[in-house]
């Protein structure tokens, strides 16, 4: 089996964001198609303060241009924030790294598999190990206007 036919699913669900997009975009480089779900059970570590402030003042970016106008459009539903944090971590503006992009699907939600499919967990992106200090993706969506 090539590594192009060979889909691999990832299970976001209690992962935090930035361990779980790096172990993705490694796996995306590397020539797998990768099937992401659970986005909105995906965890983001810190306080819940310090997170709502940080995606406010990344919402209300103004151009200088027209600063009537929002300038940056950045993703508000979960599935749209966890393909963005993996695309940062991919060299996206080269070749190489648009057509990783290509290969990745995220969902909100458990997607129909196939019966075979191994699903994913990675250890190191546990969030068992960060005590109280975090919180989940679709609370965030959800203050910020999220309808699931």
């Amino acid at each position: 089996m090539s590594l192009a036919s060979e889909m691999i699913f990832v299970d976001a669900s209690e992962q935090v964001l930035g361990r779980l997009a790096s172990h993705v975009a490694k796996m995306l480089l590397n020539g797998y198609s990768v099937v992401v779900f659970n986005a909105e059970k995906c965890v983001i570590s810190g306080s819940k303060e310090r997170i709502i402030e940080k995606f406010r003042q990344r919402y209300s970016r103004r151009t200088l241009k027209n600063p009537e106008k929002l300038g940056h459009r950045e993703p508000k539903t979960p599935h749209g924030i966890v393909r963005r944090a993996i695309r940062r971590m991919l060299p996206y503006k080269k070749a190489r790294g648009r057509e990783a992009f290509k290969r990745l699907k995220v969902y909100s939600g458990r997607p129909e598999m196939p019966a075979n499919a191994k699903v994913l967990k990675f250890d190191d992106a546990d969030s068992s190990k960060l005590g109280k200090g975090y919180v989940y993706l679709g609370e965030i969506a959800k203050i910020f206007g999220w309808k699931e």
